[in-house]
């Protein structure tokens, strides 16, 4: 019986925490960053400026999933993310993988899906923060990463560009190893896990697990091209090498027992 109250309890929560999540992106695509931006004229200083609130807003967000007890987590080496200009890659077993990444780093880029640029919850952010969509198109999407990594800002990719499929092998796209490469940029690996899994690819939101999951979020430390990529391959095969090695490295880690 307590399990039963748990879960519907559980249920409700997660209700009322994607309510609050779409009325918040309302509220700050029609009157937080237009306001910003009308502040701070320069586009890029207006940018950073909207980025800082996510951030902040989003360290909320994550608060009050947990003070209702929706979930749990645990951030390792959490300092690793408030330094300007990382790479930062992650593995992407849950819908929600990407606030815990926004929230943890203060100026952060990130490269979404077109498709969020047209959702009236998230539109006003994709628009405000600059942020890359993955549908400009490879060598522009590349570029573009490279260029706001130069700016000092950091940038958040998931390379499989969409959430793992339980229980299916990892298959990274080739985005951020291209970026990695071209760029000459260390990446900041962050590995993902969370048990018992949820909000995963396919599942519906109210499909809540028997008992409160628990987010772990562990930073690992910076990986350079060359401590996976020989010297001398030219680019195409640099970033071939460079993306199998990030496969085997997120499957490797994955697999590891979270203590």
């Amino acid at each position: 019986m307590v399990d039963r109250l748990g879960r519907a309890w559980r249920v409700i929560a997660t209700a009322f925490c994607f309510a609050i999540f779409g009325i918040g992106g309302l509220v700050l695509g029609v009157l937080v960053f237009p306001l910003l931006s009308l502040m701070l004229w320069a586009r890029a200083r207006a940018q950073r400026a909207c980025r800082r609130v996510i951030h902040s807003t989003l360290w909320g967000f994550l608060w009050l999933m947990r003070t209702l007890g929706v979930l749990d987590y645990e951030i390792r080496n959490a300092e690793r993310l408030r330094r300007p200009g990382l790479l930062i890659v992650a593995n992407h077993p849950s819908l929600i993988d990407a606030v815990f990444l926004l929230a943890l780093t203060p100026d952060a880029n990130c490269v979404v899906k077109g498709a969020l640029a047209r959702n009236p919850f998230t539109r006003g952010a994709v628009q405000a923060t600059g942020w890359v969509r993955n549908d400009s198109g490879g060598v522009a999407m590349v570029d573009d990463c490279i260029a706001s990594l130069r700016g000092g800002s950091s940038l958040i990719i998931f390379p499989e560009g969409t959430r793992t499929r339980p229980g299916a092998p990892l298959q990274l796209q080739r985005g951020a190893a291209n970026v990695a490469v071209r760029g000459d940029i260390a990446l900041t690996p962050v590995v993902i896990r969370c048990v018992p899994p949820t909000l995963t690819k396919g599942e519906k939101w109210y499909h809540v697990p028997r008992r409160r999951p628990r987010f772990v979020i562990d930073v690992h430390a910076d990986v350079s091209v060359a401590q996976w990529v020989p010297q001398g391959l030219e680019p195409v095969k640099a970033v071939r090498r460079l993306n199998h090695s990030l496969s085997d490295y997120f499957s490797r880690e994955i697999r590891r027992e979270v203590a």
